[in-house]
């Protein structure tokens, strides 16, 4: 059975007409208001917290340099090979050390070759380590439209909510 793109749609996203609810610039806001409307009993299977105006943020964590790659291709090979070795141990008659410490040594030193060949291909284009994220810069909590009333009623119990002024 093959599903249409619609149809995909739906089943992500299975609220019935929804509406929006209210608007937020931090997620814990848009948490809150769902945790308030749970406290006070509004059945939140009819709710949705949807992330908007996506970004990607790259943060810099350091500098790399020849023995920082070559000291992080060990690491990763040795890993890799620790695995590789366990499971090795467990389909031979041979002993532990014989059969686990080769692999973790071959390992190691192919984990090296690749990352000092990969770091010499980029030609010093990219001498930084770093860790990406998208994240959302506003969360607008939905609500089904049938629902609609009950929860903003609901909601303006909660000091401080910012129900959406254009809903």
């Amino acid at each position: 059975m093959s599903m249409t793109p619609g149809s995909r749609a739906r089943a992500a996203l299975p609220l019935e007409f929804p509406q929006s609810l209210a608007v937020y610039d931090d997620y814990a806001d848009a948490q809150r208001t769902v945790d308030h409307l749970s406290d006070n009993k509004f059945p939140v299977e009819h709710l949705m917290i949807v992330g908007t105006d996506l970004k990607r943020v790259e943060r810099i964590t350091g500098r790399l340099t020849t023995g920082r790659v070559a000291v992080g291709g060990l690491a990763s090979g040795a890993w890799f090979g620790t695995f590789i070795g366990l499971v090795f141990t467990i389909f031979t008659d041979e002993g532990f050390l014989a059969t686990f410490l080769p692999v973790v040594v071959i390992g190691a030193l192919f984990g090296l070759i690749f990352a000092l060949v990969g770091y010499a291909a980029s030609r010093g284009r990219r001498d930084f380590s770093s860790v990406t994220q998208v994240v959302a810069t506003r969360y607008e909590v939905l609500v089904e439209h049938k629902h609609l009333a009950r929860a903003r009623e609901q909601l303006a119990d909660l000091p401080g909510a910012l129900p959406n002024p254009f809903a």
